[in-house]
């Protein structure tokens, strides 16, 4: 059995980080590091449809990205994780609240699905799938959010709700006033 000190956890990750070093190319920087073990951001400011009007947030299932539209024909796109296809959906919503660092209570279907799951993981925990940040949308229990499995953004991997990178959605967060709309599509935005 292996004890989780405090040391051991400390020689753990310095073997990680030295194996994952010998994998990344010679080129590969400290960020290239960090991203390849907890999920890098990877947004970028890109032309968008002057048709759409700014202050709002696309949510494109087709192109799994994010479009914070913060300026007329302009936009800022986040690489997400989207829904299962058994929790696919679509519509259109507003942010009815923020939290930092929120707390999770998986639903009772999650726990029927894996018994294992805890009751509640408190916000802040390195475990809360929510990750630091969550925007909450309308009455539903949808949430644009951080996650604690970067690993599974690109992916079809959530109940309903938009995974984003940690680092990404703590970007997002200080941008978006309650109220702003959301429009979650399977519309593609890009070519």
């Amino acid at each position: 059995m292996i004890r989780h000190t405090a040391i051991g956890r400390s020689a753990f990750s310095a073997a990680i980080a030295l194996a994952a070093m010998t994998l990344l190319p010679a080129t590969a920087s400290a960020q290239d590091f960090f991203s390849f073990l907890w999920g890098g951001g990877s947004r970028e400011v890109i032309s968008f449809s002057p048709s759409v009007a700014p202050r709002q947030i696309i949510v494109s299932f087709g192109d799994r990205k994010l479009y914070w539209v913060h300026a007329k024909g302009e936009a800022i796109s986040y690489p997400i994780a989207v829904p299962r296809e058994q929790s696919r959906w679509s519509g259109v919503s507003s942010v009815s609240s923020k939290r930092i660092n929120p707390g999770w209570t998986p639903t009772a279907e999650m726990r029927r699905e894996n018994p294992k799951l805890p009751a509640y993981v408190p916000g802040g925990h390195p475990q809360n799938p929510l990750g630091p940040r969550a925007l909450y949308l309308g009455a539903s229990m949808y949430r644009i959010h951080g996650t604690d499995a970067p690993w599974t953004i690109g992916t079809a991997a959530s109940k309903g709700c938009i995974r984003m990178y940690s680092e990404d959605v703590v970007d997002l967060y200080p941008r978006i006033p309650v109220g702003t709309k959301v429009t979650v599509t399977w519309k593609k935005y890009t070519g």
